[in-house]
């Protein structure tokens, strides 16, 4: 019987298992962490009252146009996945703002003056990209001639740009295709007079659906519950394990040898199913691709992120899940409140942030301690009339490498070459927001997971490049 080695137990490796699972097949699963879940796994933080909060890596919300998802999570969860009525904001300007949009509410907090100037702004783009036939080159580019200069300020840049750390125009424009896809003033203010009447006919796009599906105790009991299935098969996650070099004869991986807690380990399975970041796996590979290749690799780069999760001795902060921080003045991106999302994932009484900052690997937000980062936040969440110093119970620092890949103006002429070096291997299958350096949705890598097992189980490969690729999302 073939044997399949799975390699990285996030949210597409763990679909993969599971789904290999169902028909019989032969594989192992192995993870480099202490426990499996990846970027959508939930931290359990136990305070020393005996008080247990929780919270995810980051907002999670399950919202997908593939029925087959649906039953495959609910399957697993039943009646530990509740649907969740969402309520997001953003503040901008010192306002609040609903998202999705209340026509009336953003009309008052902009004022008749700046309401004008984002009408003119958006004709002038009108008659620029789309009579005139300027190109779109870049992010910038997309968002000024689909919502006008004003608009495309206000909200849309500047957050990118606080997310990637780059300016807007030196992103690529599939940032803002894979993002925001059919999103344009017209649709917005479609679907919030719909809305606004109760009569919603049309097709939510996934950044303005008003209600999702959430597990009761954190996206990460998806996982934990995979895991879970899957060892009770004989086929448990293998954590702290990891390969260190994988061989192959230019056409097929023959090969693996993996650190296993310390222990070296050699395999050489008949598929491999991948997780690994690009640049690091062609590493592991013997021998090295070619130097054209390597050089490429070389030039992908990501956005790394630092947590400040805090407990607080208060019963409720806001109503919403998360509120966007777009403007560069407060140092964090996005604050989630984990009890909106599910009341299990704080105490009975309690509550707790979930607060993002965006950085790079080694940068000063990146190196900072604990307790600098609660001094920086407390002043703006005080002034915001969110909390007190006096109502923080605990604080706890987590930093996370690789968490976005950058989609520069050129990152195509350098991500093309090491797919195509990549695909190659008969029976190499990359996946994921890491091994495809894509920035997938949790259903997306899913997806990934799913189809890349039934490539295996069918003896042929399918095309994973499609996933996530539909106008409709």
């Amino acid at each position: 019987m073939r044997e399949t080695c799975v390699i990285g137990a996030g949210p597409a490796g763990l679909a993969a298992a599971i789904e290999l699972s169902k028909t019989g097949e032969k594989f192992a699963i192995i993870e480099k962490a202490a426990v499996p879940g990846g970027l959508a796994k939930t931290y359990s933080f136990a305070e020393p009252d005996g008080l247990v909060f929780r919270a995810d890596n980051g907002p999670h919300r399950f919202f997908s146009k593939n029925p087959y998802l649906y039953e495959f999570i609910g399957g697993l969860m039943g009646e530990r996945w509740i649907e969740v009525k969402r309520q997001t904001r953003q503040h901008i300007a010192g306002k609040f703002y609903d998202y999705p949009i209340k026509p009336v509410q953003a009309l008052a907090n902009i004022g008749p003056a700046k309401t004008v100037r984002m009408v003119a702004d958006y004709c002038v783009a009108q008659a620029r990209y789309g009579l005139m036939k300027k190109p779109i080159r870049n992010f910038e580019d997309h968002v000024v001639a689909h919502f006008g200069r004003t608009l495309a300020e206000f909200n849309m840049i500047n957050y990118t740009e606080k997310i990637w750390g780059v300016k807007a125009r030196t992103i690529h424009s599939d940032w803002a295709t894979q993002r925001i896809k059919g999103l344009s003033v017209g649709f917005l203010m479609k679907a919030a007079v719909e809305g606004a009447l109760g009569s919603l006919r049309t097709a939510p796009l996934r950044t303005l659906v008003d209600s999702f599906y959430y597990p009761e105790y954190g996206t990460g009991l998806i996982y934990e519950t995979i895991a879970k299935k899957l060892e009770d098969t004989g086929n448990p996650v293998r954590c702290n394990a990891f390969p260190t070099k994988i061989r192959h004869d230019g056409k097929r991986i023959t090969g693996i040898t993996l650190s296993v807690e310390g222990r070296m380990e050699e395999i050489a399975p008949d598929q491999v199913i991948e997780s690994i970041p690009p640049k690091e796996f062609l590493k592991l590979l013997d021998p090295l691709p070619p130097e054209e290749v390597m050089r490429a690799a070389e030039r992908m780069r990501y956005r790394d992120q630092t947590y400040l999760f805090i407990t607080l001795d208060k019963e409720r902060v806001t109503n919403d899940q998360w509120i966007y921080f777009p403007e560069k003045q407060i140092p964090f991106g996005r604050i989630s409140e984990m009890k909106n999302f599910s009341q299990k994932m704080s105490p009975p009484g309690k509550t707790s942030l979930f607060i993002e900052f965006f950085c790079f690997e080694g940068d000063a937000i990146w190196n900072a301690s604990k307790e600098y980062l609660l001094g920086l936040t407390m002043g703006h969440l005080e002034r915001l009339g969110f909390c007190r110093q006096g109502e923080v119970r605990e604080s706890y620092l987590i930093r996370q490498k690789k968490v976005y890949p950058i989609y520069d103006t050129e990152y195509r002429s350098y991500l093309d070459p090491v797919k195509r070096y990549l695909d190659r291997f008969e029976n190499l299958h990359y996946i994921g927001r890491p091994g495809r350096f894509r920035y997938n949705n949790q259903d997306h890598s899913l997806e990934m997971g799913i189809m890349a097992a039934r490539s295996v189980i069918d003896g042929k490969k399918h095309d994973l490049e499609r996933i996530g690729s539909e106008e409709e999302y």
